[in-house]
């Protein structure tokens, strides 16, 4: 395969031992970062200039429901309970295969563009087999780097998850793709009987694939301890929200490894409640970011990050001022902190950490080239501070397992246009199609909203 020399930028490797930000040249060999310094020299390479810019690894999104785009602002202002009730109690079952596809390339193209290379997508509604491969597909389509996490729609929650369908997953296109990895989406303690919850985590440490779950809006249940004795966490479980964990229970997730992924414009919007950051700070550990739906909030990792790292600040300053009426004259919570979330923290939430996440010989070539020559971030005297004050527009090029996925700020998929069409068409039934204002229809909306207020209600007042 080609070589490619990347050339004249300011390099942030987060690689450890090395400077926050260095003028770096980094060579290129078919899909994995050959060598990383100053002066590099390859009569092979093909050199790519890049003065005045900023190479920084590519994001991680670690938890996003792509399935979702043909939704967005559709929940922009909708509690968690009317997004419980009307996402998944109306318009999930209205999905037909197809508009799983469209809304999951279209979304996996958005976030290449915004500088996102890796997704823990979250597809809680693969009704069929057919709605799985349809995801699938389009991820692979996209280019982007993925874990597949395969889950049902809400409901039947006594059910345990389909292991069977899991396992032709392995055995499909994953099983050839470097870029491709399945994983489980469950309902966990949280949605599910203890047993289930027991049931499902052992399988997915039989099968050694990422399990991962939510736990928000409540009180973790008694299945999270019985998995505790039972021996269940280890670093290939992750936590979404992570609300209400606390105390030994939290403390024994972090000494067995487990991984946290908040997505804090969502957590605050919605009521999740935005804790687990500091929470695991208090133990010397750090989470992961996502930014769930684009149903309810842009899917931008950079505002996540930002958002996440402002809250962190003003509670610093918030506990400073009932003791001296003053701010905190100290940061402690840094920029790079802020990236590390969005890159080696995400990498690690979805065990890839040993192929992405930082900029050095070895691992994967997924980078992302920041523009600083643009306005909102000239002069960038802070290489670290202006990626993370950057926007889509900021986004020059993309590169994912060494191949431009954008390039000269645009996507390098000429089908765009095509796909804008097909998604906005998609959208536009689905809305049609959840928006009945018939009787029978209404009635339903109204059981279901009950049943998850009772579900919510319930969650509440686990010890």
């Amino acid at each position: 395969m080609s070589r490619t020399m990347l050339s004249g930028a300011r390099v942030i490797t987060m690689a450890s031992g090395r400077p926050d930000a260095e003028r770096a040249d980094i060579l290129i060999d078919g899909d994995r970062i050959l060598a990383v310094g100053e002066g590099l020299d390859d009569i092979d390479a093909d050199v790519v200039d890049f003065a005045d810019r900023i190479i920084v690894p590519g994001f991680v999104n670690a938890h996003i429901h792509t399935w979702q785009t043909g939704l967005r602002g559709v929940a922009a202002d909708w509690s968690l309970l009317e997004y419980l009730t009307r996402a998944h109690g109306d318009f999930a079952r209205h999905y037909s295969p197809a508009d799983i596809h469209i809304g999951t390339l279209a979304g996996a193209l958005n976030q290449i563009g915004s500088g996102v290379t890796t997704v823990g997508d979250w597809c809680h509604n693969c009704r069929t087999p057919e709605h799985a491969d349809a995801a699938i597909e389009a991820l692979l389509q996209a280019g982007i780097r993925a874990v597949f996490l395969h889950g049902t729609s809400h409901g039947g929650a006594g059910k345990p998850h389909n292991v069977g369908e899991v396992d032709r997953l392995l055995d499909g296109p994953s099983a050839s793709s470097s870029l491709l990895t399945v994983g489980m989406a469950i309902k966990g303690p949280q949605l599910s009987p203890p047993e289930v919850a027991l049931s499902d985590l052992r399988a997915g440490a039989e099968r050694g694939v990422l399990v991962s779950m939510h736990q928000s809006a409540g009180r973790p249940g008694p299945g999270w301890r019985l998995a505790s004795a039972a021996g269940l966490w280890g670093p290939r479980i992750n936590v979404v929200h992570g609300t209400g964990i606390t105390g030994d229970l939290l403390k024994t997730l972090v000494d067995a490894g487990v991984s946290f992924t908040s997505t804090p414009e969502n957590e605050l919007a919605q009521g999740h409640c935005t804790t687990i950051i500091e929470e695991l700070r208090a133990l010397d550990c750090a989470t992961s970011l996502g930014t769930d739906t684009e149903a309810a909030v842009a899917g931008d990792i950079l505002t996540s990050a930002r958002i996440a790292l402002a809250r962190q600040r003003a509670l610093a300053h918030d506990d400073a001022h009932r003791g001296t009426g003053l701010g905190t004259p100290d940061i402690h919570v840094t920029s790079k902190h802020a990236l590390e979330w969005i890159t080696t923290e995400g990498a690690r939430a979805l065990g890839l950490d040993d192929q992405i996440g930082r900029i050095q010989p070895g691992m994967q070539a997924d980078l992302v080239v920041v523009d600083a020559r643009a306005l909102n971030l000239r002069p960038a005297h802070n290489p670290i501070a202006a990626v993370l004050q950057a926007n889509t527009a900021n986004i020059e090029a993309v590169m994912v397992a060494g191949q431009w996925r954008k390039r000269d700020h645009a996507l390098t998929d000429p089908s765009i246009p095509a796909i804008a069409s097909q998604l906005e068409q998609s959208g536009e039934r689905l809305v049609r199609a959840a928006q009945s204002s018939g009787v029978l229809a209404q009635t339903r909306r109204h059981i279901v909203r009950r049943v998850v207020h009772r579900a919510l209600r319930e969650q509440t007042r686990h010890n």
